[in-house]
């Protein structure tokens, strides 16, 4: 088959530029019975064209000889992928961008239970366009309130298909730590994943028993002294001060003849109280308790009656001194409002077992029970118990006082807090509510009217006579009541205060051992 000569009349023909392209390269590639720069001549053409042609069919065949810009569209063969695919692609998406595309494959093989290769993964990452929601929270690794479930989190991650570095980057987490509990989950399983104590499970000996019996000799022989001169003795550079101390410590335990060292006693089972009352207003409690702080250069004293079966402070005064006149004071505040005790349990002092507090006892028909701390017997007073909750409790606010009359109001409010406030001991007994004024309820002791209190007191008191101004004096002495504080002093009713004399002056009776303020009796409640 001869090719045709006249191309001019072949091109009337075309309706197509692919079928010149086609027909100008033709002879060439069927006959190749002439060179490019011949067809050339022949088709009227560049022979640089007719190269190229000749080039791009023998590469690409017929599509050689379409023009560069166009697009090729091949008819798909595979199935169309599944909206949930597309979705969790999406949400991944959203949440790293980091993503292998091989570990993407086996995150949608997990997910979704569908085979994807890497090259359509690659296809389908790249068309998703990023979400308007941004990043996804899933929670770090350290912002777990248990490491147990952060550490869980990485298993999880990582048998989903998550290789070690989209864990380490989303989780916020070092590589090795998740290599770590990946390899500790293959070994142990979950109980792996638990903490373990970092000690070593073998750590180096020091202490044998040559060193023990070398130590144990040292305080023998020197037996006031401590960890550090014995290690100075001992001058052994291996081995440091704090295991001395512990071997030191540990000989006490094992051998009685170490110097200083305490014997084991056995524990006493414990006594019932010997004044444990079974009724209201059976033991009243009295004692007096110096302040750690002074006014005026003066320290005072803080007195009060304690009731002993629902440890109700019943009456209190704050004076200068224990004295006894401070005593009947107290004592008939609380029994002009309580009634009278069966008992009133008190130390020894001079201000409990004077004659005149003895008679108005013996008057009110109360028996006295005075301690003797000499015999050890100041613990059986409930008051020195509560004299110890006065000192943690409101030593403070007692030191911020400047005046008897603050002096004055912070008893009070001790003693109404004390009143007022749960007790331990009666919420272990059961009492609801626990409150030692709930606890003394309405209970009264032996009652007596104002009048006949007024007379078994009277005889207890100094004569007194009354100056010009209409105050009442003792041996001549005026002592004026400073800062405006009202003070309780004998008088017709016996311990009532007195009222402001005539001359303006605020002065009332005090006995001339009182140095800076008198006293002020109050109820506990």
């Amino acid at each position: 088959m001869e090719p045709l000569a006249d191309f001019a009349q072949l091109q009337l023909h075309f309706v197509d530029q692919v079928q010149w392209r086609y027909e100008v390269m033709r002879p060439i590639v069927l006959f190749d019975d002439r060179s490019a720069a011949q067809r050339a001549v022949e088709t009227h053409t560049h022979p640089e064209t007719v190269r190229k042609l000749t080039r791009r069919f023998r590469q690409q065949g017929t599509l050689g000889l379409f023009p560069e810009h166009t697009e090729i569209i091949r008819p798909s063969r595979s199935q169309q992928v599944p909206t949930e695919v597309v979705e969790e692609l999406a949400r991944l998406k959203a949440r790293y961008d980091g993503f292998q595309f091989r570990e993407l494959a086996r995150i949608i093989h997990y997910k979704c239970n569908y085979r994807l290769d890497d090259k359509t993964i690659k296809k389908l990452w790249q068309q998703s366009s990023v979400p308007v929601q941004g990043e996804l929270p899933l929670g770090t690794y350290h912002s777990h309130p248990h490491r147990y479930q952060a550490r869980l989190q990485v298993i999880k991650l990582y048998y989903q298909g998550w290789n070690r570095s989209s864990i380490s980057a989303v989780l916020h987490v070092s590589r090795p730590t998740v290599a770590l509990w990946i390899r500790r989950f293959e070994a142990e399983h979950f109980a792996g994943l638990e903490d373990k104590s970092r000690a070593p499970t073998s750590p180096a000996r020091k202490v044998w028993l040559p060193l023990m019996i070398e130590v144990y000799h040292l305080p023998k022989r020197h037996p006031d002294a401590g960890r550090f001169r014995i290690w100075s003795l001992l001058d052994r550079d291996e081995v440091s001060v704090r295991t001395v101390g512990r071997v030191m410590a540990l000989n006490k335990q094992v051998y009685d003849a170490i110097p200083h060292v305490a014997r084991q006693r056995a524990k006493k089972p414990a006594q019932p109280h010997p004044y444990k009352a079974a009724y209201p207003h059976q033991y009243w409690f009295i004692d007096g308790r110096q302040m750690d702080f002074a006014l005026d250069g003066v320290k005072g004293w803080s007195l009060i009656l304690l009731d002993g079966y629902s440890r109700t402070m019943l009456a209190g005064a704050i004076a200068p001194t224990e004295a006894s006149w401070v005593t009947l004071m107290v004592l008939y505040t609380a029994c002009l409002r309580y009634g009278a005790p069966t008992y009133l349990i008190s130390d020894s002092g001079g201000a409990f077992t004077s004659h005149e507090v003895t008679a108005v006892l013996k008057r009110l028909q109360i028996e006295p029970k005075p301690l003797l701390s000499t015999h050890g017997e100041s613990y059986k007073n409930l008051m020195e118990t509560h004299f110890n909750i006065q000192r943690r409790l409101y030593d403070y606010q007692f030191s911020l006082t400047t005046t008897p009359v603050e002096f004055e109001q912070t008893h009070q409010a001790f003693m109404a807090t004390d009143n007022t406030t749960a007790h331990e001991g009666w919420l272990k007994d059961g009492f609801h509510p626990p409150i030692p004024l709930q606890v003394l309820g309405e209970a009264k002791g032996r009652r007596y009217t104002p009048e006949e209190l007024s007379r078994r007191f009277s005889r207890a008191l100094l004569p007194r006579t009354t100056n010009q101004h209409g105050c009442v004096t003792l041996h001549s002495h005026n002592a004026p009541a400073k800062r405006g504080v009202a003070y309780l002093a004998p008088a017709d009713n016996v311990l009532r205060p007195l009222s402001t004399c005539p001359d303006g002056t605020n002065q009332s009776v005090i006995n001339p051992r009182i140095q800076f303020f008198g006293a002020s009796c109050h109820p506990g409640v």
